[in-house]
């Protein structure tokens, strides 16, 4: 069976309903047309220009992506800039690209429950629990964090859960380092404090901090802290463990290809899905570099 756009999105949709978006952020179809066929999709954290070049010179039909690319209202598109020259090689080469931002890392299934199960947390819960409909106040909002959403699905901000048994800090921030295979983290607090609940906020966690605070853990799990963060849960006696906003969020990229692979064998639609391979954490350290 043949597919469009337009049957991936619905697809997506049902991932990572767009309604679970928070009302600052733009999410769906950022360019191209619902109509264009597609054999084949690209799974990314970023459309960045070495990304959409590689997705064009791999024929690539549809190119999926956590962060939008388009996130501010443009007023311009200047081809000479990243988002003017991505914007023309898309049209040009009719791949089009799509976002799911904010919902994705709300849904149920989504960021912060692959991002806990990985570290290995378990009975998990929502962080800042739903409200009825309404959205986040200006207090909690940061760019990666995500929208209050009805209460009847596993959905809302961050996740709280328990360790598989209680340990140090420091050995703590081992196992979570060796699961999520990564080279360097940081981390904050008494390398000898007890450890049997942690909280997680996959991208910028810094405007959930007072949550962590009152949630009982004795851990916070995310990216993009700051100095002042870091002093606060010092004085607190809790821990700290910066991930960086890379690493807590491109674990997603194997799950969406894992669903959406099933989904559309399910409806018997012949396409190859595929992970981006070339995108790297803009960070690096300089024992990284030979």
């Amino acid at each position: 069976m043949k597919a469009n756009v337009a049957d991936i999105i619905a697809m997506m949709d049902m991932i990572a309903p767009p309604d679970l978006a928070e009302d600052w952020d733009n999410v769906g179809l950022q360019v191209g047309l619902a109509e264009w066929n597609v054999d084949k999709i690209w799974i990314a954290l970023d459309p960045t220009p070495q990304v959409m070049a590689a997705a064009c010179n791999n024929h690539v039909d549809l190119l999926i992506t956590h962060h939008p690319l388009i996130f501010k209202p443009l007023k311009s598109v200047d081809l000479n800039k990243a988002i003017g020259s991505i914007i023309n090689q898309a049209i040009q080469n009719k791949t089009a690209i799509f976002a799911a931002h904010t919902n994705l890392d709300t849904v149920s299934g989504g960021v912060n429950d692959v991002l806990s199960e990985r570290i290995g947390l378990m009975n998990t819960t929502v962080l800042v629990k739903p409200a009825g409909t309404g959205r986040l106040n200006n207090e909690t909002k940061a760019y990666d964090t995500y929208p209050l959403v009805t209460a009847e699905r596993h959905n809302g901000l961050g996740r709280v859960g328990k360790l598989e048994k209680d340990m140090c800090l420091k050995d703590f921030s081992g196992v979570v380092r060796e699961r999520l295979g990564l080279e360097n983290i940081r981390v904050v607090g008494n390398p000898g404090l007890r450890v049997f609940k942690a909280a997680v906020c996959s991208g910028s966690g810094s405007g959930l901090m007072g949550h962590f605070f009152s949630s009982g853990a004795q851990v916070y799990i995310s990216g993009d802290i700051g100095y002042h963060n870091a002093r606060d849960v010092e004085s607190a006696n809790l821990g700290l463990i910066d991930l960086g906003h890379f690493a807590s969020e491109h674990l997603i990229i194997d799950s969406v290809v894992t669903r959406l692979r099933k989904m559309t064998a399910d409806s018997k639609m012949d396409i190859c899905i595929e992970g981006c391979t070339i995108e790297r954490d803009p960070f690096w350290c300089i024992d990284d570099i030979v």
